[in-house]
């Protein structure tokens, strides 16, 4: 599904990867750990299209198309969904809004017509009870007034409406308690299936015990270092990331 070829990128001259090589299949769950500045967040912003980085060497394919002259709009249209660290807020701008406007959006781009209203209402509905999410927050402004957990839960929500291909969710634990985290931990897990991939990317193992990966990468400096299976976490946790500095080093 995804394949990421000697990757590097920039912002504002200052290269932050470095040569990544990666290749996600559909069906699998990758987490991508490391210490802060080690590109983590970066991999995720240029995956998605964000133009403020720019790629100086290697490409981003997605079914067999590459991505370098897709803004980052089409790029969501063809299944790339991110979350983000620090949703905005849109006052205004009613959840259920913001949804429909969404995907209206994304079946233009594919040829359709709008979902009938009827439809639309019973996916949300569908969508809302299957992430605990109560009905009186779907009227709510985007994101104005939310607490942590509700905006990662929020956009949650989007990634269930639009049903992307490869959904990236950076640092989605950021902020929240146990029983925020188990709920969007939930939500992910009931949208996973053999046709969509997800990256996670953390800096802790505890996420990781609730959406369980099937590959662990560890990034340093702009590069892949280490990979292995959910054990890795496990060991990263234990361990620390000095040890993987060194290996990267030797």
């Amino acid at each position: 599904m995804l394949k990421i070829n000697d990757l590097h990128a920039s912002v504002e001259d200052k290269e932050i990867l470095n040569g990544i090589n990666l290749e996600v299949n559909a069906g699998e769950v990758h987490a991508i750990m490391g210490p802060n500045g080690s590109g983590k967040s970066t991999l995720a912003a240029v995956i998605a299209g964000k133009e403020e980085f720019k790629v100086t060497k290697g490409n981003v394919v997605l079914d067999g198309e590459d991505l370098e002259d897709d803004a980052p709009e089409e790029r969501a249209h063809k299944g790339v969904f991110l979350s983000f660290q620090y949703p905005v807020e849109i006052p205004g701008v009613s959840v259920t809004n913001f949804m429909k406007t969404a995907i209206n959006e994304s079946r233009k781009a594919k040829g359709l017509e709008d979902m009938p209203a009827n439809q639309m209402l019973k996916m949300i509905r569908e969508k809302a009870e299957m992430l605990e999410i109560d009905r009186k927050f779907l009227s709510r402004s985007l994101n104005e007034g939310f607490s942590g957990g509700e905006k990662k839960r929020n956009e949650i929500f989007q990634m269930a409406m639009l049903e992307p291909k490869l959904a990236i969710l950076d640092e989605t634990d950021s902020g929240l308690d146990i029983d925020a985290l188990r709920i969007v931990a939930n939500g992910v897990n009931k949208l996973k299936s053999k046709d969509n991939a997800v990256i996670v990317i953390t800096h802790y193992q505890r996420l990781l015990e609730y959406i369980v990966p099937d590959f662990v990468h560890v990034l340093h400096n702009g590069k892949i270092v280490k990979s292995g299976g959910k054990e890795l976490a496990l060991e990263l946790e234990a361990k620390g990331y000095d040890w993987i500095k060194q290996e990267a080093t030797v």
